[in-house]
């Protein structure tokens, strides 16, 4: 089945959908944050096919998410790290994960917690303005076109 493209779209969620949209790219990137880096480690911790994990990794690598290394030559093996880009894009899944802990977790409580390095403390992520440093969400914004946007259109 062909995948339908977001990267040309004048739409910053648009082009994030088109880099991790495919359900199974926001569980590798969360796999290889926490330490998961290896072909077959990351096959059989999800249950992904090989072909669909090799596709994923393959375009991860292309858009500068994930860096393949090689960590033996003899059999040549290969690790998957973050880049730059893929941890900053690791900050979006906290935000997902303080969701779902919110909304899907049940009676059990959420499956992971999350300390935070700069005060040692059981916590999770919070939106706030990067001027005022209020909380900022979806209720506390005007959507207005950018210098990016297409003519006439309010995109996100």
């Amino acid at each position: 089945m062909q995948r339908t493209r977001f990267g040309d779209m004048a739409c910053s969620i648009a082009r994030t959908l088109d880099v991790i949209g495919e359900p199974w790219s926001p569980l590798i990137l969360r796999n290889v944050y926490v330490g998961v880096t290896r072909f077959e480690q990351l096959q059989q911790g999800l249950g992904i096919s090989r072909k669909v994990l090799t596709e994923r990794l393959k375009w991860l690598v292309e858009n500068g998410v994930l860096e393949r290394r090689e960590y033996s030559s003899r059999p040549p093996r290969h690790e998957y790290t973050l880049t730059a880009k893929g941890l900053e894009l690791c900050d979006l899944l906290l935000v997902m994960v303080r969701w779902g802990d919110r909304w899907t977790a049940g009676e059990a409580g959420p499956p992971v917690l999350y300390r935070h390095h700069a005060c040692g403390e059981i916590s999770h992520v919070e939106l706030h303005c990067s001027v005022c440093d209020r909380p900022m969400h979806a209720g506390d914004v005007d959507v207005l076109p950018g210098p990016g946007s297409e003519a006439g259109a309010a995109s996100a």
